[in-house]
């Protein structure tokens, strides 16, 4: 009895110290992150920016990552307001780099990036975020419910402005199949959800934001072919009277584009509407005569299967009917 007495609060003891020694681990990581000054600040006075008509320019931008290695050269290109822009060309070109300088991830090295003709280098960098409405290509949810990972965008909505907003997202229909409907909690990162239900829970989010300008970052890249246009229909309206950008790699989605810049190694090489770059035939055909090809190749693939399985069939088929009439006539022989 004394041996338990003592033993319980030894163990309790043992655990403390192991806790203990784990969170000192934590608060000193922590603390070098708290510490640590971000590359990219607002000055103190910096005025907020007023983004009125949502026009976009870059002007001469030049960026590197790293200065051996030149990212963007001389990017300089003009968005009209209401208009939506789209970006196209191979992996690694520059297309993401200009929505990270355009959010103002990094500064540009040389050029410069203006709203309205405000520099955003020269407003603060809260009100310029706050400004843009972002669909990514891997949007991340919270542990928490449906209701609450909407209104994280603007959390002053209320429950009837998200529905809306759910609504004009094609997903709101879907919601309400749930058990728990928008107090459905989502799991780690969203992994109740399938592609196409985070991607318009996304797009809820951008427009529950009712944002000035909005970027869609591969929004359509892992889903099917029913649930994209379900989608195309959600971007419809959240891009409606909105700058808007769009990275694409499915040009299906974007030959409907005001204006469509195709990048190569950091440069723009060609710029102009679907029809005006299709009469150019230049890179912009080359792309899509690549996209074509492996599209109807793997349909060719599957129709030649279909017909190599209907050939094998029929001739099984046709072997047993041979055998049934050399057995008919073999009865034959017999009952003669």
């Amino acid at each position: 009895m004394y041996w338990r007495s003592i033993e319980g609060p030894l163990a309790q003891v043992s655990w403390s110290v192991r806790r203990v020694s784990q969170m000192l681990t934590d608060s000193e990581r922590l603390l070098q992150l708290m510490l640590t000054k971000p590359t990219v600040t607002s000055s103190s006075d910096a005025p907020d920016i007023d983004v009125k008509a949502g026009e976009v320019e870059f002007d001469h931008v030049d960026f590197a990552y790293d200065p051996r290695r030149q990212t963007l050269k001389d990017v300089s290109f003009k968005v009209k307001p209401g208009q939506t822009i789209a970006l196209v060309g191979e992996t690694g070109g520059g297309k993401s780099t200009i929505i990270k300088l355009l959010y103002r991830y990094y500064d540009v090295a040389g050029g410069s990036i203006k709203i309205d003709g405000q520099d955003i280098r020269n407003v603060n960098l809260d009100s310029l975020r706050d400004s843009f409405g972002m669909v990514p290509q891997d949007p991340a949810l919270f542990n928490v419910s449906l209701m609450e990972n909407i209104k994280y965008a603007r959390l002053d909505a209320t429950d009837e402005e998200v529905i809306e907003a759910c609504k004009a997202a094609a997903i709101h229909d879907k919601i309400e199949t749930f058990p728990d409907k928008y107090k459905s909690t989502v799991g780690e990162r969203g992994v109740k959800l399938s592609g196409g239900e985070l991607q318009r829970v996304s797009i809820a989010r951008a427009i529950l934001k009712q944002p000035k300008i909005v970027l869609l970052d591969e929004a359509t890249s892992m889903i099917d072919a029913e649930t994209e246009a379900l989608i195309q229909k959600a971007f419809t309206r959240l891009a409606a009277g909105r700058t808007t950008f769009i990275i694409a790699h499915r040009l299906s989605t974007i030959q409907h584009s005001d204006l469509i810049i195709v990048i190569n190694d950091g440069k723009i090489i060609e710029s102009g509407s679907h029809q005006e770059l299709f009469r150019l035939g230049g890179k912009y055909v080359a792309l899509w005569s690549k996209q074509l090809s492996r599209e109807v190749e793997g349909v060719e693939s599957i129709l030649k299967d279909e017909i190599k399985g209907g050939e094998g069939g029929e001739g099984i088929a046709g072997g047993s009917e041979a055998k049934g009439d050399e057995g008919d006539k073999k009865g034959g022989g017999d009952d003669v």
